[in-house]
């Protein structure tokens, strides 16, 4: 599956000029845990540099990790969807900088705009779309029928 469009592929720019706006830069040394699985999804960021980890708990097993994300991409979509409950956990793997959004504000400003609302609403289900099939992929080459399990 091909890769999730970037913020910058994803929004007109105008879209993302607004977006910013609502915006903080923000660091993560490596080995960071952004959010973990479970947790409030209040935020979401997009990366600028780095490499962010997303894992998912598996009960008696080391997190494997579904993807890595990079330059553009966002980290996060449970943010737009109630019940904001972090569904992967995410952890720097190198330092990140990145772009850090208050998913209050956001789904404020997209409620205010629904076309500038649409935009996003189409982006995050995309990455969504993306993440299912990545996590769908990853478990099955670890605990199929021929993946080894042992992680």
């Amino acid at each position: 599956m091909n890769s999730p469009p970037t913020i910058v592929a994803a929004l007109p720019a105008a879209y993302r000029e607004r977006l910013i706006q609502l915006a903080r830069e923000t660091s993560f040394d490596a080995g960071a845990r952004l959010f973990e699985e479970g947790g409030r999804a209040d935020r979401f960021w997009v990366v600028r540099t780095g490499i962010v980890a997303l894992d998912l708990h598996v009960p008696g097993r080391r997190a494997p990790v579904i993807e890595s994300l990079g330059h553009g991409e966002l980290v996060g979509w449970s943010w737009h969807f109630a019940p904001h409950v972090w569904q992967l956990g995410a952890k720097a793997l190198h330092p990140v900088q990145a772009w850090e959004y208050d998913a209050v504000a956001v789904r404020a400003l997209c409620s205010q705009d629904p076309v500038l609302g649409r935009a996003v609403a189409v982006w995050v289900g995309q990455v969504l779309a993306h993440r299912l099939h990545a996590t769908r992929t990853r478990l099955l080459d670890l605990y199929g029928p021929s993946g080894g399990g042992g992680s």
